[in-house]
């Protein structure tokens, strides 16, 4: 039930930055041009590097630790405080290497860089990888939507013309600030006061250093690309990208909700040696997972005309086509989340899944230049797709060998005939309808029901297992 709950906690805040998004991406969409949007994903690209930097891979490492030893009060306690300063330290000479970069490289939007520096200044307070560790979702939860609810109302009130950039920029950056300092205030009941004499922050240097090599390979194929567009494209095409990128991970969140919740779950049973119950976690995560991947990638596709002429206007009409050049990725980011967050990770054969990224952001650098160049914003996001499938196939290998990889795609096919079906009847609609926010809820509605409908009939996996459920939970009761 402790899974379940966290779960909920996730998804309730993914649903809210789904909803959100509905009122503000079309306010800002309409307020600023692709260019202003192209300046902001620009730019907020380049920030990403020095905060990744900062942060090396205590947000993952940090996650884990704190899960294996959260239930020793007195090492919990030691053991926060020395990533937490390690954390610090680091920051502090990113954000030096920053300003070094910027007052000696950067002439072009130097006011806006600056602006996008506070994520920077706020990963020095981000302690969202202890209660994670902790497994309480809920505290992370409520922060981050109330740190979204406030930005929200800040760029409705604040951004009335393209002048204002700076200030969208300043909301985004200063609200991320905001929203990791109030979780400070909860720290009090769960670690106590530092024992300064028997800190070693750095004997978790090389540890973090070995999970920061694969956010490294992940950056190179998520923010790199914007940078190469603005370079080698233009920066309209970063905005365009952009755009689509957020459409797509934002249906990506509710998927990877699972694995986020799983994470120090698993690490917890590694710690106790509970192999058995590990595998069968990730049976079932498979079923779900794909269930609700398949849904959103071929849903997204079927929407995505009406959904980006309505909500972004015609002037982001582009975006279409890049949502669905984009939305396998749904899919195979649900596998590899599936394989590296529930089951390399958390068995420490962090080798194995750095391997894999790094190979997909090798197979990304090879091919995204001759992509762009020939190709332009398309080019890149199809790049995306074949990074993101070389991943997943690794890992995949990887694991042939503890597993039956038959297990995980069980039924697989029934999940994709559903989708198909679904897309057919979505995108009749889509180009019948007038675009227009009732149409589009319909054609939400109608498309779920087609969906669920056809996974009752075949009974799939993810069907059978919320019947399992169920009854477990009325007996239970």
């Amino acid at each position: 039930m402790k899974i379940l709950k966290n779960y909920l906690y996730n998804v309730s805040y993914n649903l809210l930055a789904i909803l959100l998004p509905i009122f503000t991406v079309p306010y800002i969409a309409r307020v600023l041009n692709p260019y202003e949007v192209g300046i902001n994903s620009a730019t907020n690209s380049v920030i990403t590097y020095f905060l990744l930097a900062g942060t090396l891979g205590i947000t993952t490492y940090g996650n884990r630790e704190i899960a294996t030893k959260r239930d020793n009060p007195r090492e919990r306690s030691q053991t926060f405080w020395e990533i937490e300063f390690l954390q610090i330290s680091t920051i502090l000479l990113a954000y030096l290497a920053f300003i070094v970069y910027l007052m000696a490289f950067q002439k072009q939007f130097r006011i806006y860089f600056f602006y996008q520096s506070f994520f920077i200044v706020a990963g020095l307070f981000d302690v969202s990888w202890f209660f994670m560790g902790m497994e309480d979702f809920k505290k992370t939860v409520v922060r981050n939507m109330l740190v979204k609810i406030i930005s929200a109302g800040l760029i409705f009130t604040l951004v009335k013309s393209t002048a204002d950039l700076g200030i969208y920029i300043l909301i985004l950056s200063l609200s991320q600030l905001f929203g990791n300092l109030t979780l400070w205030s909860y720290l009090m009941h769960l670690v106590t006061k530092p024992d300064f004499k028997h800190l070693k922050p750095w004997r978790h240097l090389k540890p973090s250093i070995a999970l920061f090599i694969p956010q490294v390979a992940i950056m190179i194929y998520v923010s790199l690309n914007k940078t190469m567009l603005w370079k080698l494209d233009s920066v309209t095409a970063a905005g365009f990208y952009d755009y689509s990128d957020k459409i797509t991970k934002i249906a990506l969140s509710i998927v990877t909700s699972l694995g986020t919740v799983l994470l120090p779950h698993m690490s917890n049973l590694y710690g106790k040696k509970q192999f058995d119950k590990i595998k069968e976690y990730l049976v079932n995560s498979a079923a779900i997972m794909l269930f609700l991947a398949f849904a959103l990638a071929f849903g997204i596709c079927g929407i995505s005309h009406s959904f980006v002429l309505k909500f972004l206007t015609a002037k982001f009409a582009p975006v279409a086509e890049l949502i669905v050049l984009e939305s396998p990725v749904l899919i195979m980011i649900a596998l590899s989340n599936l394989i590296g967050n529930q089951y390399l990770l958390p068995l420490r054969r962090t080798k194995q899944y750095t391997q894999s990224v790094t190979l997909g952001a090798i197979t990304n650098i090879i091919l995204n230049v001759p992509a762009i160049l020939l190709f332009g914003v398309k080019g890149s996001m199809v790049v995306t797709v074949i990074s993101e499938t070389v991943v997943t196939g690794f890992q995949l290998w990887v694991i042939r060998h503890d597993l039956k990889i038959t297990l995980l795609f069980k039924d697989c096919y029934k999940y994709l005939f559903a989708g198909i079906l679904m897309f057919i009847v979505v995108f009749s609609l889509d180009h019948y309808f007038v675009p227009s926010y009732p149409h589009i809820v319909l054609e939400v509605l109608i498309g779920a029901i087609v969906y669920f409908a056809v996974n009752f009939a075949l009974r799939s996996p993810a069907f059978k297992l919320t019947l399992t459920f169920l009854k477990n939970h009325r007996k239970t009761n």
